[in-house]
């Protein structure tokens, strides 16, 4: 895609799923990629606002922020507690601010940068069993509109990609959990019109392009990538 080679890009959760797959197409595309995880070598907090700032300061100019680490277990809303909505908001909604409010300064000084936020269908539609996760990504899709009306004039563009059911470690730990898991995955697969759930590669193409150059005119947009799962328009 136009516009990716010699970028630097930051990929939050990039260790692994959906992160890693976007980490790889990046550099396909010979972007310079920078990994924010607790996960990677070395590890970060982006809950931490004072371990953002230096971490981004440390990498340099930033053309490319994809904020892409979450993290979600399902439980019924009456079922949870303060302490796990904290947890939840911390590393969905915080986190991803902390990284904008660091990031967002450069781009709009030099003119230009491009901003992913990954959210979910949950946020879009709502998802039984993620109350909290839900209200995070609703969140984010919010912040991101705003911001983009904020940063368009000074060539900043911001986007979200909402991801259906997708072959994911938190998914795939869902299912476990329910006792059936080949029942649900075949339930699951059965509700996608596409006939399969998604694979993070899936959701990698769609950030890719709304990083590129040909998404110069595209911004304050939600775009699920879902299969069809959940349709709007």
């Amino acid at each position: 895609m136009r516009g990716l080679k010699g970028k630097t890009a930051i990929v939050t959760g990039g260790a692994a799923g959906i992160g890693a797959a976007i980490v790889r197409r990046f550099r396909d595309e010979g972007t310079r990629v920078e990994i924010f995880d607790l996960n990677a070598s070395p590890a970060l907090d982006i809950t931490d606002y004072a371990a953002v700032q230096s971490a981004v300061a440390r990498v340099g100019p930033v053309d490319i922020l994809v904020n892409n680490a979450g993290w979600d277990m399902f439980r019924p809303f009456l079922k949870t507690d303060p302490a796990f909505w904290q947890k939840i908001i911390s590393i969905n909604l915080v986190g991803a601010m902390n990284l904008l409010h660091c990031v967002l300064p450069g781009m709009a000084e030099r003119g230009h940068g491009k901003v992913v936020n990954v959210a979910s269908d949950a946020g879009r539609v709502g998802s039984s069993g993620e109350a909290p996760y839900s209200a995070c990504k609703g969140g984010l899709i919010a912040l991101t509109k705003t911001l983009a009306r904020e940063f368009a004039a000074k060539g900043v563009r911001l986007n979200v990609i909402c991801p259906g059911l997708t072959e994911t470690g938190m998914l795939e730990q869902f299912m476990e959990g329910a006792g059936n898991p080949d029942k649900l995955r075949e339930a699951y697969r059965r509700a996608v019109p596409v006939g399969r759930l998604g694979k993070p590669e899936d959701i990698a193409g769609a950030v890719l392009f709304l990083s590129s150059d040909d998404a110069e005119f595209i911004t304050g947009q939600v775009l699920s990538v879902s299969g069809g799962l959940t349709m709007h328009g």
